[in-house]
């Protein structure tokens, strides 16, 4: 999937890509709000759960603020003073996101899709909110609120980063919302908030599907060898050196599909039962035997 949209924005149709993914991105991370943050009182993050926050805060004083509303008014303060210390560049690809989200949440009706059961929310608020986030950030652009918040609060603190920054805030919201919704209900924001991270993270980094297996053996010519005749698979001689030995030697660089990993394995042992063998997992891997990747780009 995540190839098929690399493919699209390298077109040049990139622009118009790029929209419709802020709008389907935006209304995944939109229908979680509505559909389980606010109906359950789940503490999140962001400006969309501090919306939530304020508006049972406000309840307790006969108010009845929207959380779109919410929403659409702290991001005003935030983009003025964005434009200023950040500059048009960088608002302008965030202000789509920004207003399609708060649409969204105003046309979105509030319903309790998961019928009060936590541990559902989690896992469907989690996907959903790490899908929308995942696309968005494929679009190098976010949908304002407290990231907004961190690209500006990081250009006076810049010892620290953006991310940390964006954790402190986003903690904050979730200390608040614990005191005005309660602490129960903060624990399972803070659940929902590490599934879709992880689910952002892995549109953004790819699916571990392949293993990389690093192999120091002298008998690395026939393991080399057998590797190439029995899987069909290229190998990568490195030269390294034994410290302990003071020797040179050659070490076995290869990458290969997780089904395969037992058939090297298999392969280094019974060649060389004394071959240490290194595995770890690798994100994506394009090329030969893997994914094939066209850029259609004109950089050249």
């Amino acid at each position: 999937m995540i190839q098929t949209i690399t493919k699209l924005q390298n077109s040049k149709y990139r622009r118009l890509f790029d929209i419709v993914l802020i709008f389907v991105g935006t209304l995944c991370m939109s229908a979680p709000v509505k559909l389980i943050y606010e109906p359950m009182k789940m503490v999140m993050g962001g400006f969309g759960g501090f919306a939530i926050v304020i508006k049972y805060f406000a309840e307790g004083f006969g108010l009845d603020i929207p959380v779109w509303f919410s929403n659409a008014v702290l991001n005003i303060p935030v983009f003025i003073i964005a434009l200023i210390v950040l500059g048009k560049d960088f608002v302008a690809k965030t202000f789509l996101g920004a207003v399609t989200f708060a649409v969204w949440l105003y046309v979105i009706p509030t319903y309790d899709i998961c019928g009060g059961d936590y541990l559902l929310a989690i896992a469907v608020g989690g996907l959903l909110d790490g899908v929308g986030i995942g696309l968005i950030f494929l679009t190098n652009s976010t949908s304002g609120g407290t990231d907004m918040v961190s690209a500006i609060l990081h250009k006076f603190l810049k010892h620290y980063s953006v991310p940390s920054i964006l954790f402190g805030v986003d903690g904050l919201i979730v200390v608040l919302g614990a005191f005005v919704l309660g602490f129960r209900n903060a624990m399972y924001g803070i659940l929902t908030i590490y599934v879709l991270t992880k689910i952002s993270d892995t549109m953004l980094e790819g699916v571990k599907f392949a293993k990389l297996v690093y192999i120091i053996s002298d008998e690395y010519e026939k393991i080399a060898k057998l590797i190439m005749s029995e899987m069909d698979r290229g190998v990568t001689a490195i030269s390294a050196r034994g410290m302990y030995t003071n020797k040179d030697k050659s070490m076995l660089f290869c990458v290969v599909g997780k089904k395969e990993i037992v058939k090297l394995k298999e392969i280094a042992v019974v060649t060389d039962p004394k071959a240490l063998i290194i595995v770890s997992d690798v994100r994506e891997a394009f090329g030969e035997g893997f994914i094939e990747y066209k850029h259609d780009s004109a950089v050249k």
